[in-house]
């Protein structure tokens, strides 16, 4: 698959850059969350160097995706890895989902409502079109687990949290506990 890249891909390590940032995640129910991302126009070093910051912070969380909104950036920016090692990222700038089919029901969470796990309906494949780290369109097919992982993260980029799948009552649920778990912490 074109869009997976290696752990030292030019792609990712593009500018050299020594440190990278681990982001602050934002938290639900942050209204940030719910702001829609705008088209990347031009893949660059900046583009590029969020990217590798982004899968940075989602390797530390730990986490297998992470949209560029949850970290207060909105573009249209996700990093993904389901891989068991950690050795295949993939970055997909201004991702859309071309086609959808079938149904499958999973288990989700989210970096941005930690601890937090439910069951949610989402396509089981999909077909998704994207620009990577040299800003070249890519195409691809996905089920399973990348399927899920690629609908969420768009949720994000499109304002949508896992949980606004869920019943009124269960997510005021998790805005109480994830409320009070805050009040714990601080």
């Amino acid at each position: 698959m074109l869009l997976i890249l290696p752990a030292n891909s030019p792609g990712i390590n593009h500018i050299n850059r020594l440190i990278m940032a681990l982001l602050p995640v934002l938290r639900y129910p942050d209204p940030r969350l719910h702001k829609k991302a705008a088209a990347v126009t031009l893949v660059d070093n900046s583009v590029r160097g969020l990217a590798a910051d982004m899968l940075e912070t989602m390797y530390a969380a730990p986490g297998i995706g992470l949209a560029a909104t949850q970290v207060d950036v909105h573009k249209q920016l996700i990093v993904i890895d389901v891989s068991e090692d950690k050795s295949s990222p993939i970055v997909l700038i201004n991702p859309e989902i071309v086609t959808r089919q079938g149904e499958m029901e999973g288990e989700e969470g989210c970096l941005s409502v930690p601890g937090i796990y439910e069951t949610v309906k989402r396509a089981a494949h999909v077909s998704v079109r994207a620009l990577n780290l040299d800003g070249k369109a890519i195409e691809f097919e996905a089920d399973g687990l990348l399927s899920v992982c690629v609908q969420h993260e768009i949720d994000h980029l499109l304002g949508k949290v896992f949980v606004e799948y869920l019943s009124q009552l269960k997510q005021t649920r998790i805005k109480t506990r994830l409320a009070k778990q805050a009040r714990i912490t601080v």
